[in-house]
């Protein structure tokens, strides 16, 4: 029984190192190098967003880079990058992103523990924030 169990850890650790290695959006996304440089677990190609991103941009950058990072690809050892397949909105809708605000979640996708409730946070800032994590997301193939 435990050899089956260090089996399955150890297969499991094999499929998150590769899922990690994986571009933002699978292997045919673009990749900008330069957003490996600002410590984010995944590189993340940021699209042109004209004034009316700026508020979920702000709300992110104040209620989750400091986990998710600044561009949404993840913090290791803090929280997973939502500019990921995972995250596409035929896995995790938009109601899952309120969700995991409001209530918090419970890790099921990966290591990192569960993730509070954000402090403070109102509706409206999360669908803006979910505005903007979807224009960044189909800019790195995800849809």
């Amino acid at each position: 029984m435990k050899q089956m169990m260090l089996a399955v850890a150890a297969l499991a650790g094999l499929g998150l190192a590769t899922s990690l290695s994986m571009r933002a959006g699978g292997k045919d996304a673009p990749v900008d190098q330069a957003g490996l440089d600002s410590g984010e677990m995944l590189a993340v190609i940021m699209p042109e967003m004209d004034d009316s991103y700026s508020l979920g941009r702000l709300a992110f950058g104040a209620k989750c880079a400091a986990c998710h990072g600044d561009n949404a690809g993840g913090i290791e050892g803090s929280g997973p990058p939502l500019i990921h397949k995972i995250y596409e909105p035929s896995h995790h809708g938009d109601a899952a992103f309120f969700r995991a605000a409001e209530l918090g979640v419970r890790a099921h996708h990966w290591p990192f523990g569960d993730m509070p409730p954000v402090e403070g946070i109102t509706r409206a800032e999360v669908a803006e924030i979910i505005r903007y994590l979807r224009t960044v997301q189909r800019a790195n193939g995800i849809s």
